[in-house]
């Protein structure tokens, strides 16, 4: 099985492979003609790995999925740190690596599948609302300090308003396309509604979760998606000593204010998160880590319906698996 390193950029992208025992290397225009004329040339049973790119794979994963081509994505920062010291850097030199890795952790390797049309809407409009609402952001803080100012400009202050305004216009807009396009895809709306049922979690927080983990099918348990979202801690001692599990600094930190303030919401309105958080704090645990294991049990019962396709039951009572036999 032969395996292709790829390192991807914007307009083109370096190919490292093996051929009778020595390494070959091409490079490859990364538009549609190119990535066709490539992907007719390599063997049908080949596997395609390259560093997680953003964006500029997106193409690449489309086209491998018509083909009927194997490809990973792989994080630089493991490939990075899988290979050892490694000295000197270039283009061609990272689809050696990214190769490398690849004919390495073979079995560890999770093949990419092209996202719905849905999801990819859905991410992208999501992306354009945080752009907007940052903007928004800006202008109504800049407002705010203007005010303490001996002098105003009535131009300025116009503008101002024009600009706040069309944002705010802007960003209704596309809230409501993405609850149009949730509510007119049935696997969307379904698994929106089960996660809605969980009370403490809203519109926000359930179309954040529907994107980040591309509908539960990206990030497909909530172990994973704990980790994504930061609430996991992770063991830090060695040998004899021992110190304070920590989250890791990689986490997406948005999902983790959302799930932090849906953590908030739960253990007021929720019988069951409250009495949770309530024996959490009886251990001593401090608050912001009761809310971390809050929001670690929520994601646990969002993946617990999401599963079991029953909306959320508080009066549900678990089965003893004992006695399951």
């Amino acid at each position: 099985m032969r395996m292709y390193g790829i390192d991807l950029s914007k307009d083109k992208f370096d190919v490292s492979y093996v051929v009778a025992g020595e390494e070959k290397k091409r490079i490859v225009r990364n538009d549609f003609k190119g990535i066709c004329n490539f992907l007719k040339q390599v063997e049908d049973s080949c596997i395609l790995i390259a560093e997680h790119p953003g964006s500029y794979g997106d193409l690449m994963v489309h086209l491998c999925y018509h083909y009927q081509i194997k490809i990973a994505l792989v994080p630089g920062y493991n490939i990075k740190h899988s290979l050892g010291l490694q000295r000197g850097k270039s283009d061609s030199k990272d689809a050696y690596r990214i190769r490398k890795y690849g004919e390495r952790f073979v079995e560890e390797l999770r093949f990419m599948e092209p996202r719905s049309e849905s999801v990819k809407e859905l991410k992208e409009l999501y992306s354009l609302w945080e752009q907007l609402s940052k903007s928004r952001t800006s202008l109504l803080l800049g407002q705010k300090t203007r005010k303490h100012s001996p002098s105003h400009s009535i131009m300025a202050h116009r503008s101002y308003q024009r600009a706040i305004a069309y944002l705010e216009n802007e960003i209704d807009a596309i809230e409501k396309e993405i609850e149009k396009i949730v509510q007119n895809d049935s696997d969307l709306n379904d698994n929106y509604k089960l996660i809605t049922s969980i009370k403490g979690i809203g519109t926000v927080i359930a179309n954040n979760l529907i994107i980040k983990t591309e509908n539960f099918k990206g990030i497909n348990t909530a172990k994973k998606a704990a980790a994504f979202a930061g609430v996991c801690p992770y063991p830090n001692s060695s040998g004899k000593i021992s110190m304070t599990s920590k989250t890791s600094h990689m986490a997406d930190k948005k999902l983790k204010s959302l799930l932090f303030l849906a953590a908030k919401k739960a253990v007021t309105h929720n019988k069951e998160y409250s009495l949770y958080a309530e024996r959490k704090k009886l251990e001593g645990k401090p608050y912001f880590l009761i809310m971390n294991n809050v929001s670690n049990k929520m994601l646990r019962t969002v993946y617990g319906v999401i599963q079991s396709r029953k909306p959320y039951d508080m009066n549900h009572i678990c089965n003893d698996p004992r006695q399951l036999n």
